[in-house]
């Protein structure tokens, strides 16, 4: 049953309106609604629910991810919308922002302004 069901995704913020820029201007994202209980994005046919926290405190590990068909050129738009990606030590490409996993898969994280962990990837072969 829930495998075919639609997802939606949660996150949190401290701010609405810088929230709602960031996913509208910075990720393309399509603005739905902002209520008492949250501001709602959507991404493709996901809906993004975003509450509002006055004291909350991002994870330190990614929260939601787009899976992309040329993680190269999303990079380099996200970069022209003035996105910041995050440059782990771990990282051999330093300069892009662009991990290559053993097996081939890349990533590349950038956060958003409450410092939620965000995430694009390419995948290698079907998954």
């Amino acid at each position: 049953m829930l495998a075919s069901a639609k997802i939606i995704g949660f996150l949190f913020t401290k701010d609405y309106d810088r929230t709602r820029e960031f996913f509208e201007k910075k990720l393309g994202l399509q603005f739905v609604s902002l209520d008492t209980y949250a501001l709602v994005m959507r991404s493709g046919e996901t809906m993004i629910r975003i509450g509002k926290i006055p004291d909350f405190h991002p994870a330190q590990a990614t929260v939601l991810g787009w899976e992309v068909p040329d993680i190269r050129a999303a990079v380099n738009w996200l970069k022209d919308r003035g996105v910041a990606f995050e440059k782990y030590p771990f990282m051999k490409d330093q300069e892009s922002g662009i991990w290559t996993a053993p097996g081939g898969d890349q990533v590349a994280w950038f956060k958003d302004p409450d410092g939620n962990v965000l995430s694009v990837s390419q995948h290698i072969g079907s998954h």
